[in-house]
């Protein structure tokens, strides 16, 4: 299947992250932005219609370039972003999760956006980095999600960063309709919260999808020899083959693999045309696992 959904929205398999268009460490402003912005209409024009972004990246950076590429937006793009995070002086990304500053955090996106609604905001929770860590109540902060949608501000309500647990919680308190958790052939452990995506047809959203770049995710995928052997078999990268197993996994695994270069753009969305046959699955179940320090 070339789409999948987001709630009621249906939205092509493969899509773009823009956390990578801020300056290093996420932080700051980019050296070159209008090769981000540039990267920001490829996108459009190869078909991507749906962008994550965050006002937290940058912060206040990543938003004003989309607006600043994109604006007016195309009718069929769908806009989501998170909130939960915000920065320090020194850009670490610390908890801001009460519900006032969740409602703020909607409200700044879309100022910075300029639009009238976003198609889904994720919650952002602290339970996979942090675990034990005290934040505020779930119940709170999707009720307070809850009252944007209400008021139109919202379409969707997804979740990031939590436990499988979690989301079957949040499915039943507010009918989130997405997971956006940390998965890729490298890091399997976010297999029971993708159980639970599908068991409720949500949307699944890997971030850190090749490994996280951070810690040499795509020079480790580059280097194992079961990938190496797909990609070789298909003529393509294998940093695709990694993208691809993704999408076998699930059929509403949506992609939003992020990059400030044209290139590299045009190759992750280039993984949507390669299909993975059950030897090759079964070739790449044989990848040792690498899991992502989050």
């Amino acid at each position: 299947m070339s789409t999948g959904h987001i709630g009621d929205f249906t939205v092509k398999r493969v899509g773009y992250g823009a956390m990578q268009l801020a300056g290093p460490g996420v932080f700051g402003p980019p050296a070159d932005p209008e090769n981000n912005r540039a990267v920001l209409r490829r996108a459009l024009e190869l078909g991507v219609d749906h962008i994550d972004t965050a006002q937290f990246y940058g912060p206040d950076v990543v938003n004003d370039l989309i607006r600043e590429a994109l604006h007016p937006y195309p009718e069929n793009l769908r806009l989501v972003t998170k909130v939960g995070a915000e920065r320090s002086e020194k850009g670490e990304f610390l908890p801001a999760g009460r519900p006032e500053q969740l409602v703020e955090q909607v409200e700044a996106n879309l100022r910075a956006l300029d639009t009238d609604r976003l198609t889904m905001v994720n919650l952002r929770r602290y339970e996979l980095d942090a675990p034990g860590s005290e934040e505020p109540a779930l119940e709170d902060q999707l009720a307070a999600l809850v009252g944007l949608r209400e008021q139109g501000k919202v379409a969707e309500i997804g979740v990031s960063s939590v436990s499988a647990d979690t989301v079957r919680r949040a499915v039943d308190l507010a009918g989130v309709v997405s997971v956006q958790n940390p998965y890729s052939i490298l890091d399997r452990s976010g297999q029971e919260a993708l159980e639970v995506a599908r068991d409720h047809d949500l949307a699944f959203v890997p971030y850190f999808p090749l490994g996280s770049a951070f810690t040499g995710g795509p020079a480790k995928i580059a280097a194992d020899p079961h990938v190496t052997a797909v990609a070789q078999k298909h003529g393509v990268a294998p940093t695709q083959v990694a993208l691809a197993w993704l999408l076998a996994q699930y059929e509403n695994v949506l992609l939003i693999p992020g990059t400030s270069s044209i290139a590299h753009l045009e190759d992750n969305l280039a993984v949507a045309d390669v299909q993975l046959d059950p030897e090759d699955l079964s070739q790449l179940g044989k990848v040792e696992e690498s899991p992502v320090e989050i």
